[in-house]
Formats: C-alpha cells, sequence, structure tokens
C-alpha cells in the first residue's frame, strides 16, 4: 500500500492548511492505575471541524473529559485556547460546548427547560438563557416540540436536544461524543448536515468523536486518528490522503475481461497497473499516465466512463498506520 505522507502530528502553532491551533497536546499520557489509555500522544486541532477518529475504546471520550477539565493529564501538556483544562477548567467551560455520548436525559424534564439549564451553568442570566434554548431548539429542528419532556422524544431528537445544549451559549468550540449513535442512515445524515450548517454557518468549531470512518471523511476537514492509545495520524483530510499522490483510478465501459486487457495493456507497456471489476488503478499521476490508459482503452476498443487521480480514503491511512 502506497504510503500517505504528513501523517506525523503537525509542529506547535500549526494545524496544517494555515488553520489556527485551538487544542495542542504533547506526549500526553493518562491511565487508570496499572491501565493505560492514552500513550504519548501529540497533536493539534485547528479551526474547522476536526474528526477525533478510532475505535470504541481508544481513548476517545478520555480526551474529550481531559479537554473539559474534568480529570488531569498524568504527564504532557495539553491546551484548549492556550490554557490548561484543569487549572482553568471554569474558563475553558465558558468557551467550550460539550454534547456526551449516552441518550439518559431527564426524563421528565422539559427541552427547552434543560437548555435553558445549561446555558444558566455557562453564566448566561435566565432571562438570555430562556431565549437561546428557544434559538437553539428551533436551529436543530426542535422548534415545535421544544416544550415536550425529553422521556417522550426519540433517539434521534434526544441527539438534537443533546447538539442544542452545547451550542446554546454560543461556544468558541463544541466536543460531540459519538453525536450519531442510536441513529438510522436517514437521521445520520441529517445530523452530519446539520453540525456542518453549525460549524459553516455560525462560526462554531468543532471536535466530532466517532468509530466510523465515512462520516468523518463526509464532513471533516481535519482529523486525528487514535488506535491502541496512540495518535496515528494527525492532519487537514487532504495532507491525512495524500491529495494528488496515489495514483490515477479509470472506471471503464465493458466486461471485466476487456479491462484486464486494458491493464495488461498498461503493464506492458511498462506501468503499474491493476484490474478490479470495471475499475483499473495505475500508479503514477503525471500527464504520461492519463495520456497511458486513454490509449490503452482506444487500443483495446473499450470506452471510459471516468477518469482522475486516486486518493488514500481514510480507512487505508487507518489500517495502515494501525498496522
Amino acid at each position: 500500500m502506497t504510503t500517505a505522507p504528513a501523517t506525523a502530528s503537525p509542529p506547535p502553532g500549526s494545524a496544517g492548511a494555515g488553520r489556527a491551533v485551538l487544542v495542542s497536546a504533547r506526549n500526553v499520557r493518562k491511565g487508570y492505575g496499572e491501565t493505560p489509555v492514552l500513550e504519548d500522544v501529540t497533536f493539534d486541532i485547528g479551526e474547522g471541524v476536526t474528526g477525533l477518529l478510532g475505535a470504541n475504546g481508544s481513548g476517545k471520550t478520555t480526551l474529550l473529559g481531559m479537554l473539559l477539565g474534568l480529570h488531569p493529564v498524568d504527564s504532557g501538556s495539553l491546551l484548549i485556547y492556550g490554557l490548561d483544562p484543569w487549572t482553568a477548567g471554569a474558563d475553558v467551560r465558558a468557551l467550550t460546548g460539550y454534547a456526551p455520548e449516552h441518550h439518559t436525559l431527564p426524563p421528565d424534564l422539559r427541552a427547552d427547560e434543560f437548555v435553558r439549564h445549561v446555558a444558566e451553568l455557562h453564566g448566561l442570566p435566565t432571562p438570555e438563557a430562556t431565549t437561546r434554548a428557544s434559538d437553539a431548539l428551533w436551529l436543530v429542528g426542535l422548534g415545535e416540540e421544544r416544550f415536550r419532556p425529553m422521556g417522550t422524544m426519540s433517539t434521534g431528537q434526544r441527539q438534537r436536544v443533546k447538539l442544542a445544549q452545547a451550542i446554546a451559549h454560543d461556544p468558541r468550540l463544541i466536543l460531540l461524543d459519538e453525536p450519531t449513535d442510536g441513529l438510522d442512515p436517514v437521521q445520520r445524515d441529517a445530523m452530519l448536515d446539520l453540525i456542518r450548517h453549525v460549524a459553516t454557518d455560525f462560526g462554531i468549531n468543532v471536535v466530532l468523536s466517532s468509530h466510523l470512518l465515512d462520516e468523518v471523511e463526509r464532513i471533516c476537514d481535519g482529523a486525528v486518528i487514535i488506535g491502541e492509545g496512540r495518535v496515528l495520524a494527525s492532519g487537514t483530510l487532504d495532507d491525512l490522503r495524500g491529495e494528488g499522490q496515489t495514483g490515477v483510478v479509470a472506471v471503464i465501459d465493458g466486461a471485466d475481461q476487456s479491462v484486464a486487457a486494458v491493464a495488461g495493456w498498461l503493464v506492458a507497456a511498462g506501468f503499474a497497473a491493476a484490474a478490479n471489476g470495471r475499475h483499473l488503478s495505475v500508479e503514477g499521476d503525471d500527464d504520461r499516465v492519463f495520456d497511458a490508459v486513454r490509449d490503452a482503452c482506444v487500443a483495446n476498443g473499450v470506452g471510459m466512463a471516468r477518469l482522475s487521480r486516486r486518493r488514500l480514503s481514510l480507512e487505508d491511512v487507518f489500517l495502515e498506520r494501525l498496522g
């Protein structure tokens, strides 16, 4: 497999692509008793939407807890907006919203009361907290349901309530722990679109914790990939996937035998090519490769539906670094 470039953590003060650093971790270690959870974790998180990607149990929730100042690092340095969340927890939480993974919300409490209460905890006076709660619930699509007890709501509606309470006090950054957990595909797509809307149209930075590669790839600007308690890769998605540096892919019109014939022609011409069904992959990215694929199709009398540069997926990066 081709190695993706730029998977090492960026230097302090940089999050790639000119993005200002919001969160900076340097050699962070955290464990419980004799059990290590995070080991020598170093990364920067920049503006926009960043995916905190890893399998369940990889330490993502522990890291979010440390960013909120709920427990200290054992060693190393962890800063959010230049502040140590353990010693400046109140200041950090004034700038930050958080939506936990669990769906256990007070069943008898109305959604608007809950969101208002959280906004008050962040320091808003009651009249302003009331207005912000209503606005936030309308924004997430629960305007008509905002007076309903949360115990009567579906999982999808409770996920939206959690997002509303995270943004009601107008934070600079929100931390979302598995925000699509328990949602069906339609609800999941709607939630991802809503998160992207909050980030793009309201200028709120997002750290999205998830174990689902495709949802991070869909809406995130960057990612921190964690596996077995360590950072496997971090940076912008383009850097992680090595955009424009991993070959050419073509979709051929014709039977599998036709694609195999095109691949054979390219191999005979000195190119590294492989066929998989109607898909053809060729190593190299200069114009000579594109011309060769075109010539191979002409020589074999087959059409071509698509020809483009190939990029690594986040799954490729994750499996390569984990392996």
